[in-house]
C-alpha cells in the first residue's frame, strides 16, 4: 500500500495562515462556481434552446444541434488555456482568473439577449456559437487556473481536501443550474420558456461575475509566484518551455482529464436529457432526481480528497477509472428501468468513481508541473481532453442513443475512454502526493512509505 509520509512531506513554506486559505478557497469556489453555472444551464436548457435556435428540425435533431453548440465551445477551450494559462505564469495566477471570471460573465449575459430564429433566421444559431466559442476560451483557463491558485496556497498533506473544493463547486453550480431550469420551467408556461423563461438564468451570469471579481482582486498572489519573481525565474514563454521539457506531464494531464471531464459531464449535464429524452422521465422528475445525485457527489468531493492525502494521487486516480469501467454499463442499466429508486442507485455507481477521479485531476494539474510553467503546460493538456474527449460527450452519447434506441449503450463511450486511459495511465502515472510544487525547476520527487520500485 502506498502511504504518504505526512512527517517527510516537503511543502512551499508562508502559506499564510488558515483565514487566507479559507479565503482563497472562497475565491476559487466563487469563481468556479460561476464558470460551471453558466455551462450547466446550458446543458439543462438544452431541449428548449433546439427550438429557439433551430426551430424547424425535429425534437431529436434540435437537441442534438443544440448538444453540438453545447461541445464547439469546447474546441475553443485549448486557445483559452494557452492564452489564459501563459498570462498565469507571466503576470501571476490572480490576474489570469479575474480575466476569466469577467469574460465568462460577459458571454453569458450576452447569450440572454440573443435573438431567436424566428426574429433573426441564421443569424441567431450564428451568434450563438460565437458566444458559445468564447465561453469556451474563457473557460479554458478556470478550472486549472482555480487548481494552481487554491493549492499552491495549501500545504502538501491537505491538497486534497483544499483541492475537492474545485470538484464541489462544479457540482453545486450544476445544483443551482438545475434548480434554476426547475424553477423557471415550473413558473412558466411552455410558450413563455421558448420565447422568453429560457433567457432568466443566463442573466444571473452578471452578479455572479461582479462578485467573483470582487473576491477575487482582494486576494494576494499565491507565495509560489511570489517566490518565483523573487528568484527572477517568471517564464518569458511559458508555453515554450512547456512544450518542450513538460510532454510527459501534459500527455499524463490528457488522459486524467479525459476520463474526469467525460465522467463529469455525464453525470452533470447528459443524465438529465438522458433520463427525460430517453427514459421518459418528466422533465422535473429527471431534474430532481440528478440535483439528488450531484448533491450526494458534493459531500463525497471532501471524502475523495483526504482518501487522496492518505493513500496518494495515483491509487485513488486508477480505482475511479477501473470503476467507470465496470460500474458504467450497469449503472446505465438501473438508470434505464426508470424508477426513482434504480435511477439514484445508478447514479450513485457514476458518482462514486467519478468523485475518485476528479479531485485527484484537480491537485494532479498542480504536482505534475514545475511552478514556472504549471499554468500553461496543466491548462494545455487539460483542455485538449475537454475539447475533443468530453466536450463531445452528451452529443456522442446522445447519438448513441438515438441510433440504437438503447438505453444502456450510452454509457460505451464513457467505458471504453475510462478503458484506454487506465491501460495508459497504469503504466506511466507516478505517485505526485507530497511533492514540493515550489519554485524549483521541476517537482521535487515525494518520500513515500512502501511504495514498490
Amino acid at each position: 500500500m502506498i502511504r504518504v509520509d505526512r512527517q517527510e512531506v516537503t511543502a512551499v513554506p508562508s502559506y499564510g495562515s488558515a483565514r487566507t486559505r479559507r479565503r482563497a478557497a472562497l475565491a476559487a469556489g466563487v469563481g468556479n462556481f460561476m464558470e460551471w453555472f453558466d455551462f450547466a444551464v446550458y446543458g439543462f436548457f438544452a431541449p428548449t434552446m433546439g427550438k429557439v435556435f433551430f426551430p424547424d428540425s425535429s425534437a431529436t435533431v434540435g437537441l442534438l444541434s443544440s448538444l453540438a453548440v453545447f461541445g464547439v465551445a469546447f474546441f475553443f477551450r485549448p486557445i483559452g488555456g494557452l492564452v489564459l494559462g501563459s498570462l498565469g505564469d507571466r503576470r501571476g495566477r490572480r490576474f489570469a482568473l479575474s480575466v476569466s471570471v469577467v469574460m465568462m460573465g460577459a458571454t453569458t449575459t450576452l447569450i440572454a439577449a440573443l435573438p431567436s430564429y424566428q426574429t433573426a433566421g441564421m443569424l441567431a444559431p450564428v451568434l450563438l456559437v460565437v458566444l458559445r466559442c468564447l465561453q469556451g476560451f474563457s473557460a479554458g483557463g478556470e478550472w486549472t487556473g482555480s487548481a494552481a491558485y487554491l493549492l499552491e496556497m495549501t500545504p502538501g498533506n491537505r491538497r486534497g481536501v483544499y483541492g475537492s473544493v474545485i470538484s464541489a463547486t462544479a457540482a453545486l453550480a450544476t445544483v443551482a443550474g438545475s434548480f434554476s431550469a426547475l424553477v423557471v420551467e415550473s413558473l412558466v408556461g411552455a410558450d413563455s420558456l421558448v420565447s422568453w423563461g429560457w433567457r432568466i438564468p443566463f442573466l444571473a451570469a452578471a452578479p455572479l461575475a461582479l462578485a467573483g471579481l470582487y473576491v477575487r482582486l482582494r486576494l494576494a498572489e499565491t507565495p509560489v509566484f511570489e517566490e518565483l519573481k523573487a528568484q527572477g525565474k517568471v517564464a518569458d514563454k511559458p508555453l515554450r518551455s512547456a512544450g518542450r521539457k513538460d510532454l510527459k506531464p501534459v500527455l499524463l494531464t490528457l488522459a486524467i482529464a479525459a476520463v474526469q471531464g467525460l465522467g463529469f459531464y455525464y453525470l452533470a449535464t447528459y443524465v438529465v436529457n438522458y433520463l427525460s429524452e430517453t427514459v421518459d422521465l418528466s422533465r422535473t422528475t429527471s431534474l430532481q432526481l440528478s440535483a439528488a445525485g450531484l448533491l450526494v457527489y458534493t459531500a463525497l468531493c471532501p471524502v475523495a480528497g483526504a482518501v487522496s492525502d492518505r493513500l496518494g494521487r495515483r491509487r485513488v486516480n486508477l480505482a475511479g477509472s477501473v470503476g467507470y469501467i465496470v460500474l458504467g454499463l450497469p449503472a446505465f442499466v438501473l438508470m434505464g428501468r426508470g424508477d426513482v429508486a434504480s435511477v439514484l442507485l445508478g447514479m450513485l455507481l457514476l458518482i462514486v468513481p467519478q468523485s475518485l477521479v476528479s479531485v485527484t485531476t484537480v491537485v494532479m494539474l498542480v504536482e505534475l508541473f514545475p511552478a514556472a510553467t504549471r499554468s500553461s503546460g496543466s491548462a494545455t493538456g487539460f483542455n485538449i481532453a475537454l475539447a475533443f474527449v468530453a466536450g463531445p460527450g452528451p452529443f456522442v452519447a446522445s447519438a448513441i442513443a438515438s441510433a440504437t434506441g438503447s438505453s444502456v449503450w450510452p454509457a460505451s463511450y464513457l467505458v471504453v475512454v475510462a478503458l484506454v486511459a487506465t491501460v495508459f495511465l497504469a503504466r506511466h502515472l507516478p505517485e505526485t502526493a507530497g511533492r514540493d510544487i515550489g519554485a524549483g525547476d521541476r517537482p521535487a520527487e515525494p518520500d513515500l512509505v512502501g511504495e514498490a520500485r
